[in-house]
């Protein structure tokens, strides 16, 4: 589970009105602290899908891999209606493995870099 806390989310530029709502939803920063770790889950349920991503930028751990593969996840699932259209251009699954290999481990940043730049010929070919 990824965490972060009230102090981080306020040196990455939090919303304000989010940090209101979460901090009420938790009891107040005086009763939870500004350090005390706030799950991603946590931030999800009471502030939405939006703040929860954002929230990836100030996580108490590292969130790399993390928003790597949920990137993936979700590009995943939108794949196919892209290979309904072009069911010959395999740049945008390649370029997703690509991605995945990488947030394990098993890809260089060159093969990353490449992938991206495939995916984005892909994307501007099915304009």
């Amino acid at each position: 589970m990824l965490y972060t806390t009230a102090r981080l989310g306020k040196e990455a530029g939090a919303c304000k009105e989010s940090c209101r709502k979460l901090s009420k939803a938790l009891g107040g920063v005086r009763k939870y602290g500004k350090d005390t770790p706030i799950s991603l889950e946590t931030i999800l349920d009471v502030c939405g899908l939006d703040d929860a991503m954002w929230a990836l930028r100030c996580t108490t751990e590292n969130s790399d891999k993390f928003a790597r593969l949920f990137a993936c996840d979700c590009a995943q699932s939108a794949l196919h209606l892209f290979e309904k259209e072009y069911p010959d251009d395999e740049r945008p699954r390649q370029s997703i493995e690509t991605s995945r290999r990488f947030a394990n481990g098993e890809a260089t940043q060159e093969e990353l870099a490449d992938a991206r730049d495939a995916a984005r010929a892909a994307a501007r070919a099915a304009i």
